[in-house]
């Protein structure tokens, strides 16, 4: 568990003062008095050099020396009449939306590192029920799984903004292609805002090594989000995370955008919501998806250190992510449905150099097993020739078998092919006058960060040409 240790004397007052206000929230820590304990005053003595500053607060390791009231608030997530702790990790996309609401909006609150304090990965799983999900959040007594900043903003009694501005354009969707539309309307004139249900970044964004991206002969998923996130905050994009659109109306001539928490309202639209990935839909996946099913292995790798993982695919995303997990674990068994891969050759021609990946081509995933906990033991795969089946042993699995447009919120808003993909026509432009389409979620796109940035200009060229018909 959580480690808190505070140094002090009883007549120093600042120690006094740290000790009443953990008292008062209730904060479990150790106090150890240097003037009695002769091996802490050593201990102290070594931590800062000599110096022996007191109080001093050591918190899951990290050192604050004499710390003010206001700078133990901060450390531990200590507000007027609560305390803050999130659950999460660096990798984690709404764990940073989450961090970035609650810094926005002024509220102290302890980060809990779960990849830095392995005490903290069984504590998440408890609260979930064995599943690892993040970011958790306990505003007091009150846990928060995946919170929204809607219901963020409830418990916490913040105020709503003021969104009855009409923007030039509503940028649903903050991957490459939502990122740049709106780089090219700011750059024309035209005022925007950009809706995103997570964090900035899409599927890139959680791609731990991306190296078909023109100008980077390798560069990572996140670094090259936050370049465009920047160049885009630059141009002046308005930005609001953690908001899922449910509904887009029109009233003499302006999009209404209603969404889970605020209504926006915009000349034009751009639906540049990306894609998921695709699940197998066998028995056992939905019980064990988040606990030991998978579709990131950047996000949820970590967990299986010099364990045995299955990955599930046969194209660029399973082979890639593959070779990422090789790095770190002890064994990973690829089951591929064809005989052959469907990924780019570079891909291909990496997989004999890593010696812990096995291929197991031809095979069908039938079933993931579980024990009587309720915990996964092994999938079990069928030989498409011979119809003979085998259970494969591991410890977790990745799944990579294609994507799924987000687009099931616009049915009936605009047409839809049978695949859930967004019709198109000219400049991205959909089914309705002024709203357009562009990245994954458009029928006919190439899922790579490079064609995204493509569909972004697309369709920023058809809002240009729908605005200035419409004045």
């Amino acid at each position: 568990m959580q480690t808190l240790k505070l140094y002090g004397t009883n007549w120093c007052d600042n120690s006094k003062a740290i000790q009443a206000l953990l008292d008062k929230y209730a904060i479990d820590y150790d106090y150890v008095d240097v003037d009695v304990n002769e091996e802490a005053t050593a201990t102290l003595d070594a931590l800062q050099g000599g110096e022996r500053m007191l109080p001093t607060l050591v918190i899951n390791g990290q050192q604050i020396n004499n710390p003010s009231i206001e700078q133990t608030k901060a450390a531990l997530g200590i507000n007027n009449n609560q305390r803050i702790v999130l659950y999460g990790a660096d990798w984690c996309p709404d764990c940073q939306r989450s961090k970035g609401f609650l810094r926005d909006n002024n509220f102290n609150f302890q980060y809990i590192n779960i990849d830095e304090q392995e005490w903290s990965i069984p504590f998440v799983e408890k609260i979930n029920n064995g599943k690892r999900k993040i970011p958790t959040i306990l505003i007091g007594e009150d846990v928060f799984v995946e919170p929204s900043n809607a219901e963020l903003r409830k418990q916490l009694n913040v105020e709503a903004e003021d969104t009855s501005h009409v923007y030039d354009t509503i940028i649903v969707g903050g991957g490459a292609a939502g990122l740049t539309a709106s780089i090219y309307a700011q750059r024309d004139r035209f005022e925007s805002i950009i809706l995103e249900k997570s964090t900035l970044g899409g599927n890139a964004f959680i791609t731990e090594k991306i190296e078909n991206y023109p100008g980077f002969q390798s560069i990572s998923g996140p670094d090259l989000m936050k370049r465009m996130e920047e160049q885009t905050r630059t141009y002046g994009t308005a930005i609001s995370t953690g908001v899922r659109v449910l509904d887009i109306q029109k009233e003499r001539g302006v999009f209404k955008i209603l969404t889970d928490d605020l209504t926006y309202f915009g000349r034009s639209v751009v639906l540049a919501t990306g894609s998921t990935y695709r699940r197998l839909k066998i028995p056992g996946e939905r019980e064990l998806i988040g606990s030991s099913v998978h579709f990131c292995a950047t996000c949820d790798g970590a967990f299986y250190r010099e364990r045995e993982v299955i990955v599930i695919g046969g194209g660029n995303s399973a082979l890639e992510e593959a070779i990422f997990l090789a790095g770190f674990t002890k064994k990973v068994t690829i089951i591929n449905l064809n005989d052959h891969f469907t990924a780019s050759q570079t891909y291909i021609d990496k997989l004999p150099s890593v010696s812990n990946i096995e291929v197991k081509y031809g095979r069908e995933s039938v079933e993931f097993h579980r024990n009587e906990d309720g915990q996964f033991t092994g999938l079990e795969v069928k030989d498409v020739q011979s119809g003979q089946t085998e259970i494969v042993k591991a410890d977790g699995v990745f799944v990579f078998i294609g994507l799924v447009p987000n687009t099931k919120d616009f049915k009936g808003i605009i047409d839809l092919d049978e695949r859930g993909f967004i019709k198109t026509s000219g400049l991205g432009q959909t089914s309705v006058p002024g709203i357009f389409a562009a990245g994954d979620n458009r029928q006919g796109a190439i899922a790579q960060v490079a064609a995204a940035t493509g569909e972004g200009v697309l369709a920023s060229y058809g809002l240009r040409e729908y605005l200035s018909k419409i004045g």
